[in-house]
């Protein structure tokens, strides 16, 4: 029976279970916080990227997942440093045009700051002048470092980022480092 594994990465940890020699113990790690052995990660969180990474121990799911060509939206919500303007909004929902091409049409929106998410530890950098905003970003594709590529490309720098979805698996109320096992038939 195949397993899957929704797990809330914390920020700081690695998408990985080790880490390389000269870094083992002084980072953390997927095995920091999952003890299921035969578990692999369907897709990647960047280390300084927080939220929901899927993990299964079924190769032809982890597959499914992760492969661009099945285009599972993943929602993002995104703080970025400055106003964000309807312009830079506009531009996400076009596509926007980075070293490696253009993205695919996005969903994005303006949102309020989300009242029930954790603090960052440690918290994001804070300018005194300079506001932030919140952006809720549906994609469906996965170049490196995508989100923060386009966030920058439209003149508003990420400052955090959280997935909360992917495909219909969803971040529910799971804190940081906290995970839920789900049986697939």
């Amino acid at each position: 029976m195949s397993e899957l594994l929704l797990f809330n990465k914390p920020f700081n940890v690695l998408c990985q279970f080790t880490d390389e020699p000269e870094f083992r113990d002084q980072r953390q790690t997927l095995a920091d916080f999952i003890n299921q052995p035969g578990f692999y990660a369907a897709g990647r969180l960047d280390r300084d990227s927080e939220g929901l990474l899927l993990l299964t121990n079924d190769g032809k799911l982890q597959q499914h997942i992760a492969n661009p060509k099945h285009k599972l939206p993943k929602t993002y919500l995104v703080q970025v440093e400055g106003d964000i303007s309807k312009d830079a909004i506009r531009q996400l929902q076009q596509g926007v045009t980075l070293k490696d091409g253009l993205t695919r049409p996005a969903k994005a929106r303006k949102i309020p700051e989300p009242k029930w998410l954790w603090p960052r530890n440690p918290p994001i950098r804070e300018r005194k002048n300079i506001p932030t905003s919140w952006v809720e970003l549906i994609i469906t594709e996965g170049k490196n470092r995508q989100v923060r590529r386009m966030t920058a490309a439209v003149g508003f720098p990420t400052l955090r980022l959280i997935r909360t979805q992917i495909g219909d698996y969803q971040l529910k109320k799971l804190q940081p480092g906290e995970s839920m096992l789900i049986k697939n038939s």
